[in-house]
Parts: C-alpha cells; structure tokens; sequence
C-alpha cells in the first residue's frame, strides 16, 4: 500500500522516505539535425536578429557603419 509521499514495508508500517521517481534513460540524439539543434539555431538567431536592431536604434547607425567605426 502506497500512501501520498511514503511507502510502507511488509508490516505495513508507514515510512518516512520519499517515494522514489521512476528512473529512464533518454534515448534520443543530440547530435546532427535534431529537432533540438534546430530549436537552439533558431533561438539564438532570433537573439542576434533582435540585438542587431537594437543596436541599430541605439546608436541612430546602420549596422555595418557601426562595425567599421570599431
């Protein structure tokens, strides 16, 4: 008998250990093109999409006027 957080021995008697989280193994690649990586490669060019704009507005500059001043 398995009571909310606490598991029972074969009297049972309730214990105070949790109960614990079934264990799995995750099985699939990360490696190559994986739903994953083109979930990161999207993200972070979105990221320096968004920066590239906002440094646009912030130095009233184009974006390559602002790399050759540098």
């Amino acid at each position: 008998m398995i009571s909310r957080g606490f598991t029972s021995n074969e009297l049972g008697q309730l214990n105070n250990f949790a109960v614990e989280p079934k264990v799995y193994v995750d099985e699939t690649s990360r490696v190559g093109f994986t739903e994953y990586a083109e979930k990161l490669n999207g993200r972070l060019a979105m990221i320096g999409f968004v920066s590239m704009i906002a440094v646009e507005l912030l130095s009233g500059r184009s974006f390559i006027g602002w790399l050759t001043s540098l």
